[in-house]
């Protein structure tokens, strides 16, 4: 009989050289994950999931742009006068190069913030001093001096930036003129402008149908500004400016362009060499809360931008926990373990709705695996931009 496997699903920081722009990232993506396999004294199986963080991705198609890129763009589809700047996300990294290029293709921007947090949940105020001012953030509109007046100059909990202030002097430094407002509501804006570029990620659809019904002329999302190369620049046809990060003070990472044949290109060259058919993805942020600052890391427009076909889809679980206090909870020892197991075998493709699989997760197998990896490689200075995950898809009879 053969050894009973102990462990299960194994996550691995993978280290690869820097990537720079024009680098074969297939062939060392593929030499870093078998040479980490031969001097980890670990072997590939089938469907271990190879991901490459977005960056390194991003970056070795060379996909930047410049301020004077976006500004360029920015005028052209707006026209460069007035220009409503509405629910942006509060961050030095995501945001503020890309407003500092829209600002300098403008001459007024009125800045709307949604509050007591942005979309993703940085907090610009505390929500129980806006219940403590009988302050309605779903209808209510603050000017900059009634929002210090009722709120003063507060700091975020983890960067110590007061955004307000930040975004405001970067608007001025950028040549133009600044007005700030606090609304919950997309058409609120329209009583400034009817030029808008809203810069809200995972809700964009819904505020631009809002303000075009509410009378915008003109309305581009932070997915339609970049969207096509300016005197040669990066570009994101997809997304635009969504999911870049600060490359330096003038310039910005886009999200990395179409990047399928990577994946599959990765794929093909560790079926040829170990003969082993492994999944591959690009992952970017995790989708995730964090419980005491109440920020979502998703600033990305998506976790994966790219994967392989065998990663579609969602997981198709028993509740194992369900299943011994229910099913079996007459059986012990090697009895329930065996019944548990046949369970698992027999188990429906399709198990939806069906109280055995109750407090699974049906998330996409891509957000949880991304979370996963982006939890792996972490932000800073791990240097594992590829991360291997073994046995993801073992489960209890494997």
């Amino acid at each position: 009989m053969s050894e009973e496997r102990r462990v299960g699903t194994v996550s691995r920081g993978i280290r690869c050289p820097i990537i720079r722009q024009g680098d074969d990232l297939a062939q060392i993506v593929t030499d870093s994950v078998l040479g980490a396999a031969d001097s980890e004294g670990f072997s590939m199986r089938d469907r271990d999931v190879i991901a490459i963080t977005e960056s390194v991705v991003a970056r070795s198609q060379g996909n930047y742009c410049s301020v004077n890129d976006i500004a360029e763009d920015v005028k052209n589809k707006l026209g460069g006068e007035t220009v409503g700047v509405i629910f942006p996300i509060l961050s030095r990294n995501r945001f503020a190069i890309c407003l500092k290029g829209i600002a300098m293709g403008a001459k007024k921007i009125v800045l709307m913030l949604s509050y007591p947090s942005d979309e993703v949940g940085n907090c610009l105020v505390n929500i129980d001093k806006i219940d403590e001012a009988g302050v309605n953030p779903y209808s209510d509109v603050l000017s900059l001096e009634k929002y210090r007046e009722l709120f003063g100059y507060g700091v975020h909990e983890f960067t110590g930036v007061d955004y307000v202030a930040y975004y405001s002097d970067l608007i001025k430094e950028a040549g133009a003129e600044v007005e700030i407002i606090f609304a919950n509501r997309a058409k609120a804006i329209l009583d400034y402008t009817k030029n808008v570029i809203n810069c809200d990620i995972h809700t964009r659809v819904r505020t631009k149908r809002i303000l075009l019904a509410a009378g915008a002329e003109k309305v581009f999302g932070l997915d339609e500004i970049m969207n096509a190369p300016v005197n040669g620049s990066g570009c994101n046809e997809k997304y635009g400016l969504l999911g870049s990060n600060k490359a330096t003070e003038d310039t910005v990472k886009l999200f990395p362009r179409e990047c399928k044949d990577l994946v599959l290109d990765i794929q093909k060259r560790v079926l040829d060499k170990t003969g082993k058919h492994v999944e591959v993805m690009v992952y970017g942020d995790g989708a995730f809360k964090d419980p005491q600052g109440k920020i979502w890391e998703l600033a990305d427009p998506v976790v994966s931008p790219a994967f392989t076909d065998g990663l579609v889809g969602t997981p198709n679980e028993l509740k194992l926990k369900y299943l011994a206090d229910n099913d079996f909870a007459n059986l012990s020892g090697e009895e329930l373990k065996k019944a548990i197991s046949d369970s698992i075998r027999a188990k429906d493709a399709n198990l939806v709705g069906k109280m055995a699989s109750e407090g699974t997760t049906p998330r996409q197998l891509t957000d949880l695996i991304g979370s996963l990896c982006d939890l792996t490689s972490g932000s800073g200075d791990k240097g594992t931009p590829v991360v291997l995950v073994q046995g993801y898809f073992d489960n209890y009879t494997n």
